[in-house]
């Protein structure tokens, strides 16, 4: 593993002292010189064997109990992360973002029925594009991009909701991180100065979430990325609570080959759509043939699935779909995959949260949709993992809305999600 993490270009120096974790321990460091002593008999060597015993013995349980503590704070703060949504399309995942569109997108009414409906937490998503752009002063439609962040970030906190700051970028804005140490330095500066503008806000109800599924495949140079900037945040936020995440896409496979950081103050996330024949049905991104389908039932019925096989002209695709279906996915085999991360949690003693999982509804059917939807939710709340739905109003959305009108709920889906709403 060391030799792969040193081959990372820099990065096994970052990972090896990760914030919060102590450098290791030299005797030098602490003033004490190990050299042979010069009086005669052996008492005063045993003397000064007998302290430096108890340095050792001081030393590291009070390293322990640091690391201790910070880790019940993440569990604390954690409670505040149950049932949360995400709000995207707003600050990210757009190519522009003028204050005519993002005023309108989402505005404190919406804000304002997140924390009616029941939600405790919002994940906002944020490109770091043109967040760097205002940061630095510039002038033009982005230039208040950051003023529009902090209304929209304080407007949640008025309404009793916590926040996860989740830098959201473009993909390939990440995927220059993979073999760019400069990019990496970058991104680190960035959230230097982010965490610093954030950390003023109420630690127990503002997160800072590193990196959206970081499409970084080398999980060596992903643990090495993510304690650089974990460090960079931990320098300039030192109380904040930090969301890591597995490399990759956030995939379950992906937290369960991941090593905690070694700064105790941390959640970790993963994201949840298996499977993806059934949560993707109609999506024009991933998958080709994706878009080819519709209707897909959940669970899979014997009656319902020849028909929609048809649809499927090429047969190695044909067999994807019908691999769903002799797959056997409900209640019990979802249970059964997220007690899988609930596993990883307690034998890494970290919590855990499931913030991205939802079903695209355009071309779903709304009973299937809301039947996964449940038991998604129900397996997370049988763990203790706290959970976002994506999304707000975008194509997975518990609501519709049109830009400036008042959103109309889907309550079938907020049913599903077990929201008995706020009064």
């Amino acid at each position: 593993m060391t030799s792969r993490l040193q081959a990372n270009r820099g990065f096994i120096k970052e990972a090896q002292t990760a914030p919060g974790e102590r450098e290791p321990f030299s005797l030098a460091r602490m003033g004490v010189v190990w050299s042979p002593l010069v009086v005669p008999g052996r008492i005063q060597m045993r003397f000064r064997l007998s302290c430096l015993a108890l340095v050792f013995a001081l030393a590291i349980p009070a390293a322990a109990q640091d690391r201790g503590a910070e880790v019940r704070t993440a569990f604390t703060r954690a409670r505040h992360l149950k049932h949360g949504i995400n709000a995207s399309e707003w600050f990210a995942q757009r190519h522009e973002y003028p204050a005519e569109y993002t005023d309108r997108y989402i505005d404190a009414g919406d804000i304002a029925l997140m924390a009616k409906l029941g939600f405790d937490h919002v994940r906002l998503s944020i490109d770091p594009v043109p967040l760097a752009t205002s940061m630095n002063g510039a002038q033009g439609q982005t230039g208040d991009f950051l003023a529009r962040l902090d209304r929209a970030v304080d407007t949640m906190l008025a309404d009793g909701l916590a926040v996860v700051i989740d830098v959201h970028p473009s993909d390939d804005y990440k995927q220059r991180m993979r073999s760019d140490d400069e990019a990496v330095e970058r991104f680190a500066m960035l959230w230097r100065r982010l965490a610093a503008h954030y950390a003023g806000r109420d630690p127990n109800m503002v997160f800072f979430e590193v990196l959206n599924e970081p499409e970084v495949n080398d999980p060596y140079r992903w643990y090495g990325i993510q304690t650089r900037v974990a460090a960079a945040i931990r320098e300039a936020a030192p109380k904040n609570t930090i969301i890591a995440t597995g490399a990759n896409w956030s995939d379950l496979p992906d937290l369960l080959a991941m090593t905690p950081l070694a700064d105790g103050n941390a959640i970790y996330t993963f994201h949840f759509y298996e499977p993806h024949e059934f949560t993707h049905q109609g999506a024009t991104w991933g998958a080709p043939w994706w878009s080819t389908t519709h209707s897909i039932p959940y669970p899979a019925t014997e009656s319902s699935m020849p028909e929609l096989l048809k649809e499927v002209p090429d047969a190695a695709e044909r067999y994807e779909l019908e691999r769903y279906w002799l797959d056997g996915w409900n209640a019990h085999r979802i249970r059964l995959t997220i007690d899988e991360a609930a596993a990883w949690g307690r034998e890494n003693h970290v919590p855990l949260i499931c913030d991205e999982f939802g079903v695209f509804r355009d071309d779903s059917d709304p009973v299937s949709r809301a039947n996964w939807i449940r038991d998604v939710r129900t397996a997370l709340e049988a763990d203790g993992i706290g959970w976002a739905m994506w999304d707000y109003r975008g194509g997975f959305g518990v609501v519709t809305k049109q830009d400036g009108q008042p959103a109309q709920v889907d309550e079938t889906v907020v049913k599903a999600l077990g929201l008995s709403g706020r009064e």
